[in-house]
């Protein structure tokens, strides 16, 4: 296999082309770094080459560094010295060469690859290449001078923005800022890269070395106010991260002590940032991501995702509007099917509506009136099955109602064609209940997708032991087309996500039956970075939900299900959560929650029906406590959901905890964190809690097995049988 390299090859101009090789986005390796540096070297040497392009293979430029070395970076396997890289390659090779050098632009320029960019005299652009500094995204920040040039290139402000939001621009907007010098075509690029090179040789055209520029660059002091105002936004988005300050420090060490000074801070922060827990934790995420498209038995046979032309939505509520828009957003057509006229029209307005999606984006300026027409007229109505004869997929999006859903699956067989995907948007109930009146078990999946279906990044796919392998790479191909990232699980009660977080909400109302502060759990499960806690959600999701969802796996799980009478009692005072203004909080006009003094009251009436009484332990509890009481039963189910094969590999569970119930990444997700505390100990703590506060804390048999062991919770299970 390739290690990546670099080409030179000098044409009759004078003008060397060294290429970046090493596909698919030309990764900087460190095999690709020393190449860069010995054909930068060798063009400085030879007498027939006057001028230098740097460019990328096959379209494009580089996509940065090449994250699979962080492995080795980590494990102290591969660690060059702080500022090899940034100072004596890009630095006093690329920048210092005494032959101008120019970047030809196309495809991707992110990270490392635009670093090597900016140590070039000038850089030539396609309008449509994409250029950015995404490294906090990984939690680290750029470290091959991308601190230092990039504010002298685009100014203090912008360099800010693109470097803490890892947000990239395209090359015309590149263009504007200063960031590339011209604009060019693909076909003309390396051409006129040439040319550019030999005008820079020629002082037709400005020799410019990126990191001594100045003029963009504000006063000391006023810089200084820019830096602290963003250092304020970081610490208010991001409160649990350190790496953006970082990157804020040495950016203002270079502006205050000079570049060169900020090069050798820049080398030092990054030295130190790419072992931290944040780095692990989010370049786990990176390859998690990654790899759930990779499902063993079904992506490995060989089979070609068939091309899916049309697709039918029954149920036009919010989550059939949402998915409904998901789609027509990436060009499929969808009929849309109600029950009546006036449910029809809602769910039409509702995708096109003046507060959804498409509106807008339209008003954002992200969508053209032009294209938001030919979306919107992708969208058809239906009251029947008429239209039903020619699609190939279905998508079920009904209430949690089984024989409801049984009749519209025994419809489905009747009206579509063989060839169909029957797919159900059911949270919790099992499939095989949902088609139990159809002979086609084969093409019936699960395609969970999470409200609000055209914003949120997941979807389950869920396979029963019937689904045909053909299937589910028919649905992993829209997924990818439509933008989301698939979890293949396996079908049971709740699938993976709402199966594993069942207990997050139920640890909740354990703990405040018991005396606990229900807000203060909230405030705290918040700031260990989750975007609301067991409460605030439950409001949001709404009572009606989160008991039909209860009912799920109080039925099927009777012996770890915590059964509050808190819900219950709330519903009968017409308290159902946001939508009616009163939940465990109480709602403005805007939907700003706010604690409710009564609560109380409803407390201790659940406390007096189940018989509990007030812990004085659990009144104090500690943050780490809270923390703890709420995900490690969390944990443990995650664990049985492994068990039982229900997830391929823990991975997948960080991945489904993240963009299925906004898990902090930057900890790595579910599994990853709990390895981060080891099962010996999460599994002492649940046996205490279980002897305490009964059978809900039980740890299960998988986790007391690895406990025994101290064997990694995430660990396959091949390695584990072999260690025990």
């Amino acid at each position: 296999m390739s290690k990546g390299r670099t080409v030179l090859e000098v044409g009759d101009d004078g003008v060397a082309i060294i290429t970046i090789v090493n596909p698919p986005v030309n990764s900087l390796s460190f095999d690709v770094l020393h190449s860069l540096k010995e054909s930068f070297d060798e063009a400085s040497r030879r007498d027939d080459v006057k001028a230098i392009v740097v460019t990328g293979a096959k379209g494009k430029f580089s996509g940065g560094f090449d994250i699979s070395a962080f492995g080795g970076i980590q494990a102290a396997k591969e660690r060059p010295k702080p500022g090899w890289v940034s100072i004596e390659i890009i630095t006093d090779t690329v920048e210092a060469s005494r032959k101008p050098s120019v970047a030809a632009i196309d495809g991707l320029a992110l990270g490392g690859g635009l670093e090597v960019a900016m140590a070039c005299n000038a850089r030539l652009s396609t309008p449509t290449a994409q250029l950015g500094l995404p490294e906090l995204q990984l939690g680290i920040i750029p470290g091959f001078g991308g601190t230092q040039r990039l504010p002298r290139l685009v100014g203090l402000t912008k360099a800010l923005e693109m470097m803490l939001t890892s947000k990239p621009v395209k090359g015309q907007e590149a263009h504007s800022l200063g960031l590339v010098d011209g604009l060019v075509s693909a076909d003309a690029l390396v051409t006129t890269a040439r040319k550019w090179a030999l005008d820079i040789l020629e002082h037709r055209r400005p020799w410019v070395a990126s990191l001594y520029k100045t003029d963009k660059i504000e006063p000391l002091g006023e810089a200084r106010e820019i830096l602290k105002f963003a250092r304020a936004q970081a610490r208010k988005q991001a409160p649990n991260l350190n790496h953006p300050l970082v990157c804020i420090d040495v950016i203002e060490q270079g502006i205050a002590s000079g570049p060169r000074i900020g090069l050798m801070k820049e080398a030092e922060a990054f030295d130190g940032l790419v072992v931290s827990d944040t780095c692990k934790s989010l370049v786990h995420i990176f390859f998690a991501q990654r790899g759930t498209t990779k499902v063993p038995g079904i992506t490995d046979r060989g089979l070609a995702p068939r091309k899916v032309k049309k697709v039918a939505i029954i149920g036009g509520g919010l989550m059939g509007s949402g998915i409904a828009t998901a789609l027509i957003v990436s060009n499929y057509p969808v009929v849309l099917k109600e029950v009546n006229e006036k449910f029809l029209d809602a769910g039409v307005n509702r995708v096109k509506g003046k507060n959804r999606h498409l509106q807008s984006r339209v008003k954002k300026g992200k969508m053209s009136q032009d294209k938001f027409e030919k979306t919107m007229s992708l969208l058809k109505g239906s009251l029947d099955y008429e239209s039903f004869k020619d699609v190939d997929m279905v998508i079920e999006a009904v209430i949690e109602n089984i024989s409801l859903k049984q009749q519209i699956f025994a419809d489905l067989e009747k009206y579509c064609p063989p060839h169909c995907i029957l797919a159900s948007n059911t949270s919790t109930i099992d499939l095989n209940l949902i088609g139990q009146k159809t002979k086609s078990q084969d093409r019936i999946v699960g395609a969970h997708f999470f409200s609000p279906a055209h914003v949120m990044p997941l979807l389950e796919i869920v396979r029963t032991n019937h689904t045909s392998p053909q299937i589910i790479v028919d649905v992993l191909d829209i997924s990818k087309k439509i933008k989301k990232t698939p979890v293949v699980v396996g079908n049971c009660t709740g699938f993976a996500v709402n199966r594993m977080f069942f207990p997050y909400t139920q640890a909740g109302l354990l703990l405040v039956e018991r005396g606990a502060d229900l807000y203060k759990i909230d405030r705290v499960i918040t700031k260990f970075g989750m975007p609301m806690g067991p409460f605030r959600l439950a409001d949001l999701v709404g009572f009606g939900v989160a008991v039909a969802t209860g009912t799920q796996f109080i039925q099927n799980f009777p012996e770890r299900t915590y059964k509050s009478m808190l819900i219950p009692l709330l519903q009968e005072e017409k308290r159902a959560g946001e939508t009616t203004r009163k939940g465990f909080y109480l709602y403005d006009g805007k939907r700003k929650a706010s604690p409710d003094p009564e609560l109380k009251n409803y407390i201790e009436k659940a406390r007096s029906i189940s018989g509990v009484s007030v812990d004085p332990k659990l009144v104090k509890l500690s943050e780490k406590d809270i923390i703890e009481m709420i995900f490690f039963p969390v944990v443990n189910e995650a664990c049985r959901v492994l068990d039982e094969g229900i997830a391929v590999k823990a991975a997948d569970l960080d991945i489904s905890a993240v963009m299925g119930m906004g898990f902090p990444p930057y900890r790595g997700g579910l599994m990853f964190w709990a390895d981060s505390l080891g099962s010996k100990y999460i599994h002492s703590r649940l046996e205490k809690w279980s002897d305490l506060y009964g059978g809900f804390f039980k740890p299960c048999n998988y986790l007391a097995a690895r406990a025994a062991k101290d064997i990694p919770l995430s660990a396959p299970k091949d390695q584990a049988m072999s260690r025990l």
